[in-house]
């Protein structure tokens, strides 16, 4: 035997034909790797999520007045009223999601050279009214009145 070679010893295992082991059953193995995956799928969701902040704040930041206190004070709001929207950029604009889909978007009117900024919903914001609703609004500032609907309308919307 090489001297360099260390020696392992192995220890018979503690589980016999009449006696079973006293570790986890196949049911509690099952259920914590299960609980792994969520726990990995959450971090990932949350990574995507700081990531996706991170990203609407910074398009916010080039806005100039009035927007950028618009779009800041839209932004808290829609946080405030629907925590389950996700923050991400859509077409350079900050706009919210679930799952992957865009339910709300803001749209400046000065990268668009337009009259006014655009609040949105998309076809995923759960707006419906009869055969026909508005899914669009033009917003020159923001009042409390006009909070007030706005969260009224991102509550709606994810509900």
């Amino acid at each position: 035997m090489n001297p360099k070679k260390e020696t392992r010893k192995y220890s018979k295992s503690a589980t016999t034909a009449t006696n079973k082991s006293e570790g986890f059953s196949d049911e509690e193995r099952a259920a914590m790797k299960e609980r792994a995956q969520e726990l990995k799928a959450e971090a990932r969701l949350n990574k995507d999520r700081a990531a996706g902040e991170k990203a609407v704040l910074e398009k916010i930041a080039e806005l100039q007045e009035p927007e950028h206190s618009m779009a800041m004070r839209l932004h808290t709001l829609i946080k405030a009223s629907a925590p389950a929207l996700s923050p991400k950029t859509w077409y350079g604009m900050p706009a919210y999601a679930i799952d992957g889909k865009i339910v709300c978007f803001f749209q400046s009117a000065q990268k668009f050279k337009t009259r006014y900024a655009t609040l949105g919903f998309n076809d995923t914001a759960n707006l419906d009214e009869g055969t026909m609703w508005p899914v669009s609004f033009a917003l020159k500032e923001l009042t409390a009145t006009e909070e007030t609907k706005i969260a009224g309308l991102v509550k709606k919307a994810v509900s």
